[in-house]
Formats: structure tokens, sequence, C-alpha cells
């Protein structure tokens, strides 16, 4: 971040600024550019590794509170730490956008290095107060070892009696024996020969053929949540819609009053408030108020929540859909089919419940993706746990921008207008949310199917048990 923000102090690190009285603008020379470009790199991997361990390193401070018997704890932390990360967007895309318009670009860039250098002196001065774990060698490379092993041992028999195999066990590890899912990677880790198989000191001689139980199990439980990763990844195409919302809140009547009108580029700001917003009231409200009605803690798992959060992903998308048929007939009524920037009678407010919905949704989803990937997987596999949904995002995107295109040629044939027009008066948006609503619909059903074949998590099933206790 200091280094991009030298490009807004040090005038030969940018192209200076254009003619206004000839409007002629020089380009960046390759210095310029290759300066900026490092820098965003920078960024973009610093950003990239603190958001893939900053979760996982805070859920192993509240390790201790799990086993002192407060089932919450880990809940409220993944609530409260995507409310603040809520936050910080909500900072970020009101204050930090009006010092960079109003007060220049030296000091809106200047905010965040200060900012960002009082985070890492927090960090660094909280070091000796933080439960810190030894780092393991790569945990993909051990995944990787676990798929060539199975395979070229392949030809091996599994008994039903796993008592009669002998397998590869880790130093120190309580896991003594492989599950009975996904078995034929039982074979990664069985000891053929212990004379040639295995090293003096108790180590595999190759471990690209032999693999202990453990890598074993890592490997099971990633390949376990993949079906139910996927379904987020569709939430993910849902969330990720956002230019035509811009487009079409551009052409709303926007104003608050008889003065103030809202930027057309904020309005999306009410889906971060409502994220914040849920997590206040579900947490402060819903909750307790629901504990004292029933007489009991009301603990909603992991994949209840995910669920939830695919039920009102397919309703938002419902509603855009709807919305945008009643916005394009007045846009037609009114005689502003060839005019797509100007603003008809509508009152952006017609925008807000499909906001608060995706708000809703994409708290209650990846709240749950979060606590569900930390909760099944081994401590080891904490920093892949969290990065998973940011994979998910990532792809969700890519095949967002799949599907535009793909309808955008489909929908434009023979000279007919398309349904993703840039002229959004003439084009059928809502034909497109209704497809984004089907598969939403698809992405439900799929779900409940991957939830109840993945069968009950480590705390539903004590919660089974109690519950069929007497």
């Amino acid at each position: 971040m200091f280094l991009f923000w030298l490009t807004s102090v040090i005038p030969q690190a940018r192209p200076p600024p254009c003619v206004d009285s000839t409007n002629i603008c020089r380009s960046a020379e390759m210095f310029q550019l290759f300066f900026l470009c490092f820098s965003l790199g920078i960024v973009a991997i610093g950003v990239a590794a603190f958001k893939s361990t900053s979760l996982a390193f805070g859920s192993d401070q509240l390790k201790w509170e799990l086993h002192q018997e407060n089932p919450r704890a880990m809940e409220r932390y993944f609530s409260w730490y995507y409310a603040l990360y809520a936050l910080s967007l909500v900072i970020a895309l009101t204050c930090l956008v009006y010092i960079q318009v109003n007060m220049g670009w030296a000091l809106g860039f200047g905010a965040p290095v200060l900012l960002m250098l009082f985070a890492t002196l927090s960090i660094y001065l909280g070091t000796p107060f933080y439960v810190k774990l030894k780092p393991k060698p790569s945990l993909m490379a051990g995944l990787f070892q676990v798929v060539v092993a199975a395979y070229r041992n392949r030809c091996l028999r599994l008994s039903s009696e796993s008592a009669a195999i002998l397998y590869h066990q880790k130093k120190g590890s309580t896991i003594v024996l492989p599950s009975e899912k996904l078995r034929f990677l039982n074979k990664a880790c069985i000891v053929q020969d212990p004379q040639l198989d295995l090293s003096s000191d108790g180590e595999a001689t190759d471990p690209w053929r032999l693999c202990t139980v453990d890598q074993v199990e890592e490997l099971k439980a990633l390949l376990k949540v993949v079906p139910i990763w996927l379904t987020g990844v569709v939430l993910a195409i849902n969330i990720s819609q956002t230019s035509f919302p811009v487009l079409q809140v551009n052409t709303m009547d926007r104003h608050i009053g008889s003065s103030f009108e809202i930027p057309a580029a904020s309005f999306g700001i009410f889906i971060v408030i409502s994220g914040i917003l849920w997590i206040v009231l579900y947490d402060c409200l819903i909750f307790p108020v629901a504990s004292k009605l029933t007489g009991k803690p009301v603990h909603f798992s992991t994949k209840q929540r995910m669920g939830f959060g695919l039920v009102l992903s397919f309703l938002s998308v419902l509603v855009v859909a709807v919305v945008e048929g009643v916005w394009r007939n007045i846009a037609i009524t009114e005689g502003y089919s060839d005019d797509p920037k100007g603003v008809i009678p509508m009152s952006a407010v017609w925008l807000l419940p499909q906001n608060c919905l995706t708000g809703f949704a994409e708290a209650l989803n990846a709240i749950g993706q979060n606590e569900f990937y930390i909760s099944v997987f081994p401590r080891s596999m904490s920093s892949i746990a969290a990065s998973l949904i940011g994979l998910g995002m990532g792809v969700g995107n890519l095949l967002a921008s799949f599907l535009m295109n793909t309808i955008d040629n489909l929908t434009k044939r023979e000279g007919q207008e398309s349904w993703i027009s840039s002229n959004i008066n003439k084009g059928h948006y809502d034909y497109y949310y209704l497809i984004l609503a089907g598969f939403s619909l698809v992405n439900m059903l799929c779900y409940i199917v991957c939830s109840r074949a993945y069968g009950p998590c480590k705390g539903e099933e004590e919660e089974m048990k109690e519950e069929e206790d007497p």
C-alpha cells in the first residue's frame, strides 16, 4: 500500500495531468506502468495471504473456549469477523471515497497506509499473547502424494477387516485406522513390506508410494466438502451480478428528501449494511429471545444456515426479475425505449428488498461456510478451510462472466436485441434473472441432497445423541 501511495505523491511515478484546453493526455511510460502494476501486485499478494490465514489464526485462539463447554464461541467469532469485515467495506466505500474525491489522492491513499501501519504494529505487539502452532510442511504436496500413492497401489486389495492390514501412522497421531468412506484412498497408506517401505525412524522411504493415515483423512475431508462447496459457487454467481444494478439504479429516482441524492455506485452499500444488520439481530435479539422462549439454547447448525442463505439468494434474484419486469414496463410506457439514460418515475426504494435479501443471504452462507469448513477439517487444514470461500467467490465470478457471454451470444442471433443489451430498456434482464433463479432453485435441491449425503457434523452428532437420551 505504501508503494501504491507513492504513485500519488511522486510526480515522476505517474503521467502528467491532461491539458484541459486541448484535451490531450500523455500515456504512461513503461517504468510508471511497471511501478503501478508492481504495487498493485504486492497489495494483491498481501491481501490474499492475510485473508487466507487471519480467519484460521483467529479460530486457533478460540479452541480452548470450545473445550470449556461454550459451543457458540466459534459461531460468534465467525459472525463478528464477517461483521467487522463488512463494516470496513462501508468505511472504505464512504469515508475513504469522500477523502479521495474531496481532499486529494495523496491523503486518500495515505489514510489506508496509516491504518495498515497501525494494524501491523498491533499484530506485532500482541505476538507474545497469541496461540501459535508450529509450521508444517506443505499440505498441498501431501494431498497430491495421497492421489499418486493410491494410484500406484491401485492393485492392492482392501480387506473388510481393517485390523488385518498394517497402516502407516504418523508419529504422535491419534488416528489409528482410516475411515471407511472413499475406501479406495486407503490404499495410499497400506504398508506392504515394513522393511522396504519404512526407514529406520519409521518414516516412509518413498512418500509418493506410502502416505500416513492423517494425509489420507485430510484428502478425504477435502473431497467430502466439494459438493457442498459447489453450491456456494452458484450463490457467488448471484452475488457477482454488480454491473446491471448500477445501470438500473442510475435510471431511477434516488432522492432522499428534496436535496440529497444517493450516488448510483454507492447503492450497493445497502447489501453490506443488511449483512451487518442480520448479524446484530441474530446475535443480540433472535438468539436470546428464541432461547428464552424454548427454555434452552437455540442453535442453528452451519448446514442449516448455509441452506437458509441459499433460499434467500434464490428469493433475491426472483425479486430482481419481478422488479425489473415492472421497471421495464414503466420505461417503455413512458417512452424511454431509445433513451437508456433517462430517469423514469420510479423510486430506487424498490431495489431495497432485493439488496436486503442479498445481504442476508451472503452473511448467512458465508459465515456458515467458514464455520463449517473449520469445524470439519483437521486443525492442520485451517488455512485451506479459510481459503475455500474466497476460491468459491473467484470461481463464481468467472462462471458469471461465462454465463452472461453465453446468454448474450444466444439471444442476439438473427439480429434480435440481446437480453443483456447495453440499452437496458430494450433488453430483457428480467428473463436473465429468471434463469439465475432457475439455477438457484436447482442448486437448493442439490444442496439438500449433498447435505444429507454428507451426514451430521461433529457437533450435530453430539446434539442428536442428547436428543435421543431420555
